[in-house]
């Protein structure tokens, strides 16, 4: 067999692996987002952690989300966030301030807890990246690259626990240099939660300022 017949053909399982690739990723994406779908509610605690050399910045943060279909309750940098699924309330214990505003009418929507597990289904191309083990656990993770010209981001790491099928973390590089990741501590699922747990209730705020964003 000739040299040259053998780089042909690594050449061509090259390009068919490139090709199978996009699909894989895809794939493994799509798991997560279906057994996302099969939870009656979700309970993350998570870390944040932003860095950007250039600026130097390297900051870390802690926060946590309850999710259950549209509404959620997200407790991070000092602020709340509750949505009953038609009003966002937005409670500001440091200014005594309560924001309301309906859901699909701003940027309070733009990005959202709930599409924290989600939001790869569409607008990127996928590629299969490494794999890593990490405190015992297989994360595989797969690379999205924005479709869009005018996203800020370069790229996304989505890293998958392939043992669960749930997102362990992700890693957002922007074009400015800033690196974001967001890593989960806690994944608790169809926990018992209080009746009208997501529901705002006025009295409990009684000093607070009500700004009415619509």
């Amino acid at each position: 067999m000739s040299k040259k017949f053998v780089g042909v053909l690594f050449l061509l399982i090259g390009f068919a692996l490139q090709a199978q690739t996009p699909e894989k990723a895809k794939a493994l994406l799509d798991k997560v987002s279906a057994k996302v779908k099969t939870y009656k509610n979700i309970q993350i605690d998570f870390k944040y952690n932003l860095q950007n050399a250039k600026e130097n910045i390297n900051q870390d943060s802690k926060g946590n989300v309850t999710l259950s279909g549209n509404q959620y309750i997200l407790n991070f940098m000092g602020v709340s966030k509750m949505c009953d699924g038609a009003k966002i309330y937005t409670i500001s214990k440091e200014d005594e301030e309560v924001s309301i505003a309906s859901v699909g009418k701003g940027e309070e929507d733009n990005d959202t807890p709930e599409k924290m597990l989600t939001f790869f289904n569409k607008g990127f191309k996928y590629s299969w990246d490494i794999a890593q083990n990490v405190k015992g656990k297989k994360i595989q993770y797969i690379k999205l690259i924005p479709i869009s010209s005018k996203d800020d981001r370069k790229q996304i790491l989505v890293g998958v626990d392939t043992k669960t099928n749930t997102v362990y973390n992700t890693i957002t590089i922007g074009k400015n240099g800033t690196r974001v990741t967001l890593t989960v501590n806690s994944f608790k699922t169809n926990v018992a939660l209080p009746k009208n747990h997501f529901t705002f209730v006025k009295a409990k705020y009684p000093n607070y300022y009500i700004n009415n964003l619509d």
